[in-house]
Parts: structure tokens; sequence; C-alpha cells
């Protein structure tokens, strides 16, 4: 049974979704960012962009082995406290970006992001989880999910600016000052009460936590499918910006255009999914939605035409954002005693997709080109939809 979720009454219950907003904001900036400015980091360093693109894989795959460990820090201290300490993360990850002196340096420092978020963004989640009664959850997660892509809707629209004087003070003015602000907003808004303070397991029995997940075979199919939705996505959200500069010679501020637009449906995506998981279901929407993402990856990598190829990229943001909502409203509902380990290892399985979308995407290009990579990635998309369908199980439905 869960915790007796804040009053909405009482003004922590008025400002936590408001705060967790915000704090999840932080965990996008830098990677808006050099997803744009990939080419000129490698321009800097003296590496092409497919080489460049592997402080994604490598931020990723130091995400995920953190996720694991927070899914642990999770049983042992408050998820606020997660919460907060990744914010830092994320701001010292900023600095370090700007003074990296070579492709090391730069590897490192912009891994300590992938730290910082994948602490942040599970514990906005579970959160959500052990404050809000379980009707409201599914919008509040929509809502939380969708404030990265209208930061990014804005970032687009802005990223000449942004990148005027340098990608590296770009990091200083852009991402820093965000990551402070949503820091603060955590520090004030969140409540630190006991509601989604810790598991319902003592310190100690955290293996007994991993134990009641992984025996869940609904808990594993979830988490499956997250890594395969996302390897499918990082297609578009790893690559796409530099297949349009690339493939169709288009300027950064058309780039900064193009990318608003399909953070602008993203945005949707995610609100729908958070508004139409209760009525349709959370698994029949997130197998749609996921299939659809892998269906529509392979397309805009292959169609030739700007145009054809930039609306099925918008659709595509659609669906992925509609994905991310109910696969995170149908992942929280797993084990709800242990909301802070699952979805610990869910934004873990996030990264892992991450990793594998632009390491397998990495590698596609180099020795094939765009449209393999689409195919590649895509095809994950697809068998992510039919891992939902065959295991996945919605408590939430009889």
């Amino acid at each position: 049974m869960d915790d007796d979720p804040v009053s909405d009454k009482h003004p922590s219950g008025r400002l936590i979704i408001p705060s967790l907003f915000f704090s999840r904001i932080a965990t996008r900036p830098s990677g808006v960012l050099t997803g744009f400015i990939l080419i000129d980091i490698g321009l800097t360093f003296g590496c092409p962009v497919g080489v460049m693109g592997q402080i994604l894989t490598a931020s990723s795959i130091v995400a995920m082995i953190m996720a694991l460990l927070t899914s642990v820090l999770s049983v042992r201290f408050k998820q606020k406290s997660l919460l907060i300490a990744g914010l830092v993360l994320i701001s010292i990850s900023a600095i370090g970006c700007y003074l990296a002196p070579n492709y090391p340096a730069m590897l490192l420092s912009y891994s300590l992001n992938g730290i910082g978020a994948v602490m942040v963004a599970p514990m906005t989640i579970a959160l959500v989880g052990g404050h809000l009664p379980i009707e409201k959850r599914s919008n509040a997660i929509g809502l939380i999910v969708a404030s990265t892509p209208m930061l990014s809707v804005i970032t687009g629209l802005t990223i000449g600016l942004i990148t005027s004087r340098g990608w590296r003070l770009a990091y200083i003015f852009y991402v820093l000052p965000i990551s402070i602000l949503s820091l603060t907003s955590a520090i004030i808004g969140i409540p630190s009460a006991n509601n989604g303070r810790k598991s319902s397991l003592g310190g100690g029995d955290f293996l007994e936590g991993f134990k009641e997940v992984f025996s869940n075979s609904s808990a594993i199919a979830c988490l499956v499918g997250s890594t395969l939705s996302l390897a499918a996505w990082s297609g578009i959200v790893s690559y796409g910006i530099s297949f349009y500069r690339q493939k169709f010679l288009m300027p950064t501020e058309w780039a900064g255009i193009i990318w608003s637009g399909m953070a602008f449906c993203f945005t949707l995506g995610s609100l729908f999914g958070g508004k139409f998981a209760n009525k349709f279901g959370r698994k029949p929407l997130t197998l749609l939605s996921a299939l659809l993402v892998g269906l529509f990856t392979v397309s805009y990598a292959n169609i030739p035409l700007l145009w054809p190829s930039i609306i099925l990229a918008h659709v595509t943001s659609i669906f992925a954002g509609m994905r991310q909502s109910a696969s995170d409203s149908l992942t929280l509902e797993q084990v709800p005693g242990l909301r802070g380990t699952i979805m610990s290892l869910s934004s873990g399985a996030m990264r892992l997709g991450s990793a594998l979308g632009s390491g397998v995407g990495g590698f596609a290009l180099l020795r094939f080109g765009w449209g393999v990579l689409g195919i590649a990635l895509g095809g994950m998309g697809v068998a992510a939809s039919l891992i939902y369908y065959f295991f996945a199980v919605d408590p939430t439905r009889t």
C-alpha cells in the first residue's frame, strides 16, 4: 500500500510538481548542447563526428554503472538527497567541459553530467510515487518528462546565440546557470517528509530489493524495453542534428529550428502519454509508441529528400515522448515498495540504451553510412515493442 501522499492543500504539495519539473530540466541542457556542437568539439580536438560521439557512449556507460549504485543508495538515503547530489555533479560537469584541454578531459567531464542526470531523473519519478495519489501520477509524470523537450525547443531556437562565442562558453552561460537554478528549486520546493524517503526494505537489505525486482518478469520486460527503445530514439537525439548538417549541409541555425520542432513534438507526446495512460492503459500505449518510434527511425534516415525526412523525424518525436511518459508510468507501478530502486534501474537501462544506440550508431555511420544507422537502431525499437507485448503487465489493471 502507498504511503499517505502529501496533500495538494499542503504548501509542499503545491510546490513538489514544479520543483520536480525544474529538477528534471537540468538533466538535459548538456546533452542537447553537445548534440549541436559535436562537429565543433571534434574540430577543436581533431576528431571525426563518429569518434567524438563516443563521449556520449562513455557517459552513458558510466551513468549506467552509477544507476546501479543509485538503486542501492535509494534504499539507504532520502530520494531528495540523491536528487540534489546529482544536480551538484551536473554543475561540476559544465565547468569541466568548459575547461577541458583535450579529448580525454572532455570525455571525463561530460561523463559527470551522465552520472548526475542518472541520479536526478529516476528520483523525480520515484518522488511522484511517494507524494501523489495514483490517479494523479500519470499526468504528473507526463509533465515532468515534458520539461526537458520544452527546454530543447527554446535551445533550438536560440542555439546560434548560445554558441556565438564558442562551444566552451556555451557550457558556462547556458548549462551551468540552469543547473544552479534547478538545484535551488529542489532544495526549496521538494519536501523532506518521509514520503518516498526510502524503500520498504531496511538499509541493509538492498540485495533483497534487487531479488524482488529481478524475480518479476514484467519489471524485467520494462527495463529491457526501455533499453531497446532508447537505443532506437538515439538515432535522432544523438545523431539527428549531425545527420542534417552533414547529409543535407544544413547550417547550425536551421538545424536548431528543426531540433526545436522535434523537441516541441516530444513535449506534446509526453503530455499526451501522461493524459492517455490512465484512459487507454500504460502497457498498450507503451508498446504501440515503441513500435512506431522504431519504424519511423528507420524511415527518416533512409528517405533521400529533406522535407519528408524532417516530417518523419517530427512524427518520431511525438511517439518517443509518448513512450517515455507511458513507460515511466508503467515501470513505476511494477514494485510499489521499491520505487527508488526500480526507477534507478530503469534510468540505468535507458543509459544502457543510449550507450548501445550511440555505440552501434557510431559504428554503423563509420562503416556503412546513415541509412544503415537508421535500420540498426530502428530495429531495436520494434524489438522493444514485442517485449512489452509478450512480457509486460500493468499492475494497476486487472
